[in-house]
This record gives C-alpha cells, sequence and structure tokens, in this order.
C-alpha cells in the first residue's frame, strides 16, 4: 500500500507539474476543508468567486464552512456577461482587503483565471493562493486549460471524478513551500484513515492521463466549442458568444427563468437527454464514448429540437439510437 502510494503521488506531480501530492482526501470539498483549515488562521478572509457569480457555495458562506473555520468571505469582482473575473479591480480589492488565502475556481466554470495577473497583488499582501481545479481539473492535467502551480498558487486540489475521469474523491498538489503546512498537517484532524482502493483507482487514472491526457483535453475543448456553435446556430441561447463561449469542458446556456430552465430540462430527460440544471452542459463523458466536432452538432441538433419543442418519442429514438453507436470508451 505504501508502495502503491508513493507511485500515485509521483504521477500526480508528473500530471500536474507539483513538488508533492496527498491523494487521501476523500472529496474536493474535503480538500478545500483542509486548504482553508491549514492557511487560515480564526477572523482571517478569504477571497473567491460568489455563489452568485457561479462560485462553490461549499466555501461560501451558504456552505457554512466559513462559521467552522471563523474566517470572512470576500468575493472576486465579476462581470457575468464575460464569465470572467475582473482583474484591476479584484488587484484593487486585494490590496484594500488583503485577504489571508486567495481562491480560484468555481462551479460553472468556462474560461482560465487570472492567476498569473493577480500574482503580484497576492505576493504584495502575503496572500496564499489555492486553485480549486474541481470541474477542470482533468483539463489542466492534459495541459489545455491553464497551469495553475506554474502561474503562482501554492496548492491545485479538487474532485477527481469530473473532467479528470478518476473514481470519486479529491486530491491535494502543492509546492514546496506548503508541503509542511498542509500535507504535514492534514493528518489526524482533518484525515484519518486512507481509502486504499480509491488510490489504487485513482493511481490508474493517473497512469492513463499521463499517457493520453493532452489528447483528450483538446477533443474535450474542441467538442465544447461545436457543442455551443451549432445550438447557437440553431437558435438556443448560449452564454459568452462573443468571447468563443467556452475554454472548459463546459458550455452554458443563456436561459435565466427558473420556470423554463425547469421545464426545458424535464423535456430533454424524457428524451433521454440528461443535462446540468444549471443549464450547464458537459462533453467529458460524451468525447470518452468517442464523440467527436461532428457528433456533438448531432447532440446539438437534438437539444434545439426539444427546444423548439417537437416530439418527445422522437428525439428520444434518436438520442437512443445515436448513443448505441459509441460504445467503446476512449483515451484509455
Amino acid at each position: 500500500m505504501d508502495e502503491l502510494e508513493t507511485l500515485a503521488e509521483e504521477l500526480a506531480c508528473k500530471v500536474f507539474h507539483a513538488d508533492w501530492a496527498s491523494l487521501r482526501p476523500l472529496s474536493g470539498h474535503v480538500a478545500d476543508m483542509i486548504a482553508v483549515s491549514t492557511l487560515t488562521k480564526p477572523g482571517d478572509s478569504v477571497l473567491m468567486v460568489g455563489p452568485n457569480d457561479g462560485g462553490y457555495e461549499g466555501l461560501g458562506a451558504s456552505g457554512g464552512y466559513t462559521e467552522y473555520a471563523n474566517v470572512k468571505n470576500l468575493f472576486f469582482p465579476y462581470d457575468p456577461e464575460k464569465m470572467r473575473i475582473k482583474i484591476h479591480e479584484a488587484s484593487d480589492l486585494i490590496k484594500e482587503t488583503r485577504p489571508k488565502l486567495v481562491v480560484y475556481g468555481q462551479s460553472y466554470f468556462l474560461f482560465p483565471h487570472p492567476v498569473k495577473e493577480l500574482d503580484e497583488a497576492c505576493k504584495t499582501v502575503g496572500a496564499g493562493i489555492v486553485y480549486d481545479g474541481s470541474h477542470v481539473l482533468g483539463l489542466i492535467a492534459g495541459g489545455s486549460f491553464q497551469k495553475p502551480l506554474t502561474d503562482g498558487a501554492h496548492l491545485l486540489l479538487g474532485s477527481t471524478h469530473k473532467s479528470f475521469f478518476g473514481p470519486q474523491g479529491g486530491m491535494i498538489l502543492g509546492t514546496k513551500d506548503v508541503q509542511g503546512t498542509v500535507k504535514d498537517k492534514q493528518r489526524p484532524g482533518l484525515i484519518d484513515n486512507a481509502h486504499w482502493n480509491r488510490i489504487a483507482a485513482l493511481a490508474q487514472a493517473l497512469e492513463e492521463m499521463h499517457r493520453v491526457g493532452p489528447d483528450y483535453a483538446k477533443q474535450v475543448i474542441a467538442n465544447s466549442k461545436a457543442l455551443a456553435s451549432a445550438l447557437d446556430e440553431y437558435g438556443v441561447p448560449v452564454k459568452c458568444r462573443d468571447y468563443g463561449y467556452t475554454e472548459s469542458h463546459q458550455v452554458m446556456l443563456d436561459i435565466t427563468d427558473p420556470r423554463e430552465i425547469e421545464d426545458f430540462t424535464k423535456r430533454l430527460e424524457s428524451a433521454n437527454l440528461i443535462v446540468d440544471r444549471g443549464i450547464r452542459l458537459g462533453t467529458n463523458e460524451l468525447t470518452r464514448r468517442g464523440f467527436k466536432e461532428e457528433d456533438f452538432e448531432h447532440v446539438a441538433g437534438l437539444l434545439s429540437e426539444i427546444y423548439e419543442r417537437a416530439d418527445l418519442a422522437k428525439v428520444r429514438k434518436e438520442s437512443i439510437k445515436l448513443r448505441k453507436e459509441f460504445n467503446e470508451i476512449h483515451f484509455t
């Protein structure tokens, strides 16, 4: 087991360009808890993307964690139309409020964060930099999104079962200057027993990502752009058209009425098209099934038919037929 863990950690460091890795956190949320608990003290403030802008609620006030850790939430100035952090305003806020921790990452994650651009401001106030890559970890591993640890982050952490195709769980990667503070202090206060079966599965996923991650990540992003563009052409409202739609595995539909979202997602489900209720579409699973750009144009056509209130039974039949054409797992 020790040898297995060492092998997995070495693979993780290679894949993510990290000095050290911990594969023991049981989820991305637990990894966040470890970061905040070890890098802050009661009364400190944590700067993050606000939940209203698609940030992770588990670190916000609604998640209860700020009360548990006795830290204060600060939120990045954010442009909801561009789905990006406002760099100059964020720099001013960091210098003014002097947060102890700056946390990048969000649940609605279309574009890379300005880690490099805000690095100087963070250094000026001595802020620790954490990048929660839960949703985009597979794209980071493939080198096609951004390299947080190279750009200035002290920690890269997240879930291992989203765009990163591993078992459900969490992972923390970091630089040497925080290893003693984070990895060496996570046990036994926040982690005790390790789940070795999950770590073994994660080692396998890391080995696959080391070999085929770049090809996988490029195809995922190409598929996202193809899906978004085709949906737009079909008349389905897609966010960030003027900014290239997306640079990740996610495509966001520009539908804001909760009743319309509820109705559309239920009709999609009836047609065997399962989506997140953001409405957030993800291309990573179908990419591993072998879908390419032209296949996602087909998917966009099916989605648009439901949007235009076509016959549900007809679309359901087409979606099942399409799915049956892709029974082999790729990038493995």
